[in-house]
């Protein structure tokens, strides 16, 4: 039973029953930005990494995070709570690495959100340009930023119906191409499977298209978010968990796969190359038409919306599991009479969002090259470096008692899953002026930064265990349905 927009709800408890499985799945997959990852983020990977083999890329990725959720959900039925992964660090690892860790996921949302904005600024901008309303990329930044704002006023079945429109929508046109080049038989080449043979995937560059493909997953920990919002979680959560990251993987193979058949695995790396833009746009126009292209570049606008909503959904929920617990201001533990929403946090999210963009459209900032790109790689580092910790987490929570669940689940597959991110974040920081499009001094402070922001929290729980005994005992509070 689902919870009404007319019902009263406990002003520091979400509305319970909200959302089942397939509004979480929403909120993932348009957090990963379907249209925008594969547009946007696989034309790099095919020109500088491992060519052909991306889509066994996208395959090995979501075989990692299906792995990591194997201990994520485990654990995910002991503990729950709006923290998500701030909660399940503070239950296995300690309170001050808990906090440190929800400093981190803030830094992580927080930059995806501000990169996300700039990018849906660009594109709007050249959009109406085309239909002679030429604006300030900032204005259409700002005007979305205030949509975001009312939608995540609401009841969280309200965005989950938004974001389940705009990923169908975006989904459908790419698998319209993907069934398209199919039918036309495929490429130069035909069509082979070479793209998933271990010759291929692990060829030279298999590193930098790892570092594009995992970036696609982010946002997956969104199932643990909305734990106490969800019905009957225990079940909702892993199924939503598994199915999620499924999807995207699958989703991202086929479509990447089918792009290598229509120029060929031989040549889609020098295409690439030169058509970093246009990969997708140009093979859209000559299979399904002229409009295709133009329905993309649509549907590119609405995919970046859906993201910046699932983000802006899961940051109000972190910034209220830190009001709720005293970590932060106690407002932000507040939630709407009415809606049941997050509504306290997800005022200052917004206002800190217009801060950050105002910032840099005063700066004179590119919204591309340093808006977008610099933000997306400080995230994919930051995710990177909490999912570890969550990993650690999982393995000490069961180390002295696996309350009933196998060794499989509570050490093994935490165990490849940490040794997994830990490579990856090898890969990122060795590639980090790829990811962010330039090399200085900024960019490569970027893991001093991640590492800082967790210090941070570190202290600042050892802070409130000194001043404020009560308060820390109840950090990484464990909801309980």
């Amino acid at each position: 039973m689902q919870t009404g927009e007319s019902t009263p709800v406990p002003s520091d408890k979400l509305a319970r029953n909200s959302i089942g499985v397939a509004h979480i799945v929403f909120f993932v997959v348009a957090a990963a930005a379907p249209l925008t990852a594969v547009v946007g983020a696989t034309p790099p990977a095919f020109a500088f990494g491992n060519g052909a083999g991306v889509p066994g890329a996208f395959v090995l990725a979501g075989l990692l995070y299906l792995v990591f959720s194997v201990g994520f959900t485990t654990m995910g039925r002991h503990v729950r709570g709006a923290g998500a992964f701030y909660t399940y660090i503070a239950n296995g690892i300690g309170k001050p690495a808990g906090v440190g860790g929800a400093f981190m996921a803030l830094l992580t949302y927080s930059s995806v959100q501000i990169a996300v904005y700039g990018m849906i600024g660009v594109f709007t901008q050249t959009a109406f340009a085309a239909l002679g309303v030429d604006l300030p990329w900032w204005v259409w930044s700002f005007s979305f930023l205030l949509i975001v704002h009312f939608s995540g006023q609401r009841n969280i079945a309200f965005s989950g119906a938004i974001l389940g429109i705009c990923m169908l929508a975006e989904m459908v046109i790419l698998l319209m191409l993907d069934i398209g080049i199919v039918l036309h038989g495929g490429g130069p080449q035909g069509f082979s499977v070479t793209s998933f043979a271990p010759e291929t995937v692990f060829s030279p560059g298999i590193g930098v298209s790892l570092v594009f493909v995992v970036g696609s997953f982010i946002g997956f920990e969104a199932t643990a978010i909305f734990g106490e919002e969800a019905h009957r979680p225990e079940i909702t959560i892993p199924r939503a968990t598994y199915v999620s990251v499924l999807l995207i993987a699958i989703f991202y193979a086929f479509s990447t796969w089918a792009i290598v058949q229509y120029y060929g695995p031989d040549n889609i790396r020098t295409v690439a190359s030169g058509a970093l833009n246009t990969l997708f746009f140009d093979a859209a126009t000559k299979v399904l038409g002229p409009w295709a292209a133009h329905a993309m570049n649509i549907l590119l606008i609405t995919s970046l919306f859906a993201c910046i909503l699932s983000f802006h959904n899961t940051l109000n929920r972190y910034f209220f599991a830190l009001g709720r617990e005293g970590l932060a201001f106690k407002v932000l533990g507040k939630v709407h009479a009415i809606h049941g929403s997050p509504y306290m946090a997800g005022m200052l999210q917004s206002s800190i969002a217009a801060i950050v963009l105002a910032a840099f459209a005063i700066t004179g900032q590119d919204p591309f090259t340093v808006v977008f790109s610099y933000m997306s790689a400080l995230a994919v580092l930051s995710i990177l470096s909490t999912q570890a910790l969550v990993s650690i987490a999982i393995l000490m929570f069961f180390h002295n008692n696996r309350r009933g669940h196998g060794v499989l689940r509570t050490a093994v597959a935490p165990a490849i899953a940490l040794a997994a991110l830990a490579g990856a974040i090898v890969l990122v920081i060795s590639n980090l002026d790829l990811l962010a499009g330039s090399s200085n001094i900024v960019v490569d402070s970027f893991p001093f930064i991640v590492i800082a922001v967790g210090i941070l929290g570190v202290l600042y729980a050892l802070s409130i265990r000194k001043t404020s005994p009560a308060r820390y005992a109840a950090l990484g509070e464990i909801f309980e349905a």
